[in-house]
């Protein structure tokens, strides 16, 4: 190998971790499969070291407790969905079309799924650690979707009534909790891309288009779940409804209240 091929093959893999760092990741990896297999509650620090091949203090180096994995575990996430949900210059079409690709995408990733519903699920209880990112998450989700919906209703050409964009945007928000938790229990028989699209139809907005979710890279199924492995079955922890694993959104980067250009 050349120089320059050797160089060229560096500047692909992008810059080299750290060991700190390469452990931090499986630290992360390992309460991300196990948080997804069984909850939050029902993991210790210890199971998260003992799955990562450390030891109770290892961990402890590196996260101060159980609660900091957690919140490291969503934040890894919202870094790949968030650009295509908060991005300023989205329009409402393109909004709605790329949270249908998220949704289409998170068929490849089945450890993920599984970890939001059972997450969501424990974080109704106001003393759950997650608590205030699931209710800040359906904030902004909320406050993106209503203005959405609003001007996609606004250029309806049917004359059948059509609900509110507030109605609108919840329908939409629990369609897909609800379609999750079907494809979790029976994922050969739920297709929630062409749910959610049937969905968009019966309110008369036309399906976006697929090229629509062309932002999404290629990779980020890859890079964004280390539990594909764990197979479909998210009932090994709570039900219940599912956080609308589709777009993961940070909870303090955008105002809820912002509309976006029509």
């Amino acid at each position: 190998m050349t120089d320059r091929e050797r160089a060229r093959q560096r500047l692909n893999q992008g810059p080299r971790m750290s060991k700190g760092e390469r452990t931090r990741q499986r630290i992360i990896d390992s309460a991300t499969e196990l948080f997804s297999r069984s909850g939050y509650r029902a993991v210790s620090l210890r199971d998260i070291a003992a799955h990562a091949g450390l030891t109770h203090a290892g961990v402890l180096h590196h996260f101060p407790n159980k609660e900091a994995t957690l919140i490291h575990v969503l934040s890894r996430r919202d870094a790949v969905d968030a650009p295509l949900i908060l991005d300023e210059g989205l329009t409402p079409r393109e909004l709605v079309g790329n949270i249908v690709k998220i949704v289409e995408r998170n068929t490849g990733t089945p450890g993920l799924v599984s970890l939001y519903v059972n997450l969501s699920a424990e974080a109704t209880d106001p003393a759950h650690p997650a608590h205030a990112y699931f209710f800040g998450r359906y904030q902004i989700l909320r406050g993106l979707l209503v203005p959405a919906f609003a001007a996609l209703l606004d250029d309806r050409t049917e004359a059948t009534p059509a609900p509110s964009p507030e109605t609108a945007a919840q329908q939409f928000l629990a369609i897909l909790d609800g379609l999750q938790v079907q494809w979790l229990l029976e994922p050969g028989a739920v297709d929630m891309r062409a749910s959610v699209l049937a969905f968009l139809r019966s309110l008369g907005i036309p399906a976006p288009d697929d090229g629509l979710g062309d932002r999404i890279a290629a990779d980020t199924t890859d890079a964004a779940d280390p539990t594909s492995s764990t197979g479909n079955n998210g009932s090994n922890g709570s039900n219940g409804s599912n956080g609308s694993n589709g777009p993961n959104n940070p909870t303090n980067t955008t105002d809820p209240t912002q509309e976006r250009p029509r």
